[in-house]
């Protein structure tokens, strides 16, 4: 497969779903951007299969209007998304470049019944002049917010060739060995040949700090989340219950107080759910989250570089890059040998990849060798294979709000366990997971991949 960056795996943008919100979003600013200017009275988007069985509790309808209109997912304000659909709706009219055009999203975006036959996340746009098609184009919404136009080239990133090429564990191994390096150290020279070492760590920092921004958010905000199921958020509570008080007038505050809280296990485990919660319930909320390596499971890799940050012996700002690098890289494997996408693979591609990828960055940052940053990945995505999407409503919340703190927890047990073990011990190396993570996805039934039509999704009495 074409090179990945890291930064391809972390993207900041908006919740709840990144392969049923963001991946779409871009698929409708691409389509614009290629409509290159062009007279046109009309748009329609059709939806499919996954795309059409879970759009609206993901908000697939509301991602391409956003899409459509040109707002940048990463720097829109989410407390102004309901006033721009809100307007939409209201006036029945989208701006398309520096048109505006009839648009009633109630008959314009068609959640079609029927299948493509071409991929799970299958979205079609069509655009009209005087009822005559201008342009059409089908787009493939592919996990993480990557996606594919059918019938594309191949992607600019091959023209990049990479120092040190990587598409399975062996090949990262064998380069770490070379250069006696750290994968860290391996990951950041093939970054290089992307952007400048200070782009990486200006995009690094920036990350960090939207993930951080998330967890304050959501331990900040109380009330229910949208959708229908008012499901009542907890983070603030739980914030509240090991800090006595939520008073706080700034983040620092409040980062300073959880600095001075007590270090004993129960209150350690307690925090690393309340910051996988957090996160998760600000992406239930259409609020701005770092996709690690998807929405849904945006809250695994905050929770455990914060439970680092608080609770192990801190490194600063170079630990918190060779986290991102060597974490990022584990996704980059998993979207090459396997899938990071709910609606191909289950929950196994979504919470078992972000565990597996905190579980390699914790054990680099805390010491680990090459040999057992890939033993932690491989032990926390073994503990999640066959794990099954079934969104309760469609909605990013019941059970995928707690899958997050349970990947940040077992991340970081397949982390101690592979600091304290011998790799060469292991009967079960990463790239046999990651086949057998792949193996898993094709055999699964399909009502098990973000479809809604299998197991809590059916069985919750309200449905």
């Amino acid at each position: 497969m074409e090179p990945i960056s890291i930064f391809d795996i972390f993207k900041i943008g908006v919740g709840p779903s990144s392969s049923h919100t963001l991946g779409p979003w871009r698929a409708a600013t691409k389509f614009v951007s290629n409509l290159k200017g062009a007279a046109v009275d009309q748009i329609d988007i059709d939806l499919y299969d996954s795309l059409s069985k879970t759009g609206k509790g993901h908000a697939t309808d509301l991602a391409v209007q956003l899409g459509l209109e040109g707002h940048n997912p990463e720097f829109i304000d989410p407390s102004k998304i309901n006033e721009i659909i809100g307007r939409i709706l209201m006036e029945n009219q989208i701006n398309i470049g520096e048109t505006q055009i009839t648009f009633n999203p109630l008959k314009n975006i068609i959640f079609h019944s029927d299948p493509s036959e071409k991929h799970p996340n299958t979205l079609v746009f069509r655009a009209y002049k005087d009822e005559k098609l201008v342009l059409t184009e089908t787009y493939f919404s592919i996990g993480g917010g990557f996606i594919l136009k059918e019938g594309e080239e191949e992607p600019a990133s091959k023209l990049f060739k990479l120092p040190y090429p990587i598409e399975i564990a062996a090949d990262l191994l064998k380069h770490t060995e070379e250069i006696n390096k750290p994968i860290s150290d391996v990951v950041f020279l093939n970054e290089l040949e992307y952007r400048s070492r200070d782009a990486v760590k200006d995009r690094i920092k920036a990350i960090f700090e939207t993930m951080i921004e998330s967890v304050y958010r959501g331990c900040s905000t109380e009330g229910y989340l949208p959708g229908g199921l008012m499901v009542k958020r907890r983070a603030k509570g739980l914030s509240k219950l090991l800090l006595g008080r939520d008073d706080f007038e700034s983040q620092e505050e409040w980062l300073d107080a959880i600095h001075a809280s007590p270090k004993n296990f129960s209150t350690i485990n307690r925090w690393v759910s309340c910051f996988a919660i957090a996160v998760n319930e600000e992406n239930a909320d259409l609020g701005r989250v770092v996709t690690s390596p998807t929405n849904g499971a945006s809250g695994v890799i905050p929770a455990v570089l914060l439970y680092y940050y608080f609770f192990c012996e801190y490194g600063g700002m170079d630990a918190i890059e060779r986290f991102f690098l060597t974490s990022g890289e584990i996704g980059c494997m998993f979207k090459k040998g396997a899938t990071i996408s709910a609606a191909v693979g289950g929950c196994q591609a979504e919470i078992g990849v972000s565990s597996a990828m905190a579980a390699g960055g914790l054990t680099e940052v805390m010491g680990g060798t090459p040999e057992q940053v890939l033993m932690a990945a491989e032990i926390a995505m073994e503990h999640h294979l066959g794990m099954t999407c079934d969104p309760i409503g469609g909605l990013v919340q019941i059970p995928c709000i707690e899958r997050n703190s349970m990947g940040a927890i077992k991340a970081i047990t397949a982390s101690n366990l592979a600091l304290s073990g011998d790799p060469k011990d292991c009967k079960v190396h990463f790239d046999m997971v990651v086949k057998s993570m792949w193996d898993t996805a094709q055999e699964m039934n399909h009502k098990y991949k973000e479809t809604s039509e299998g197991g809590l999704a059916v069985n919750y009495p309200e449905c």
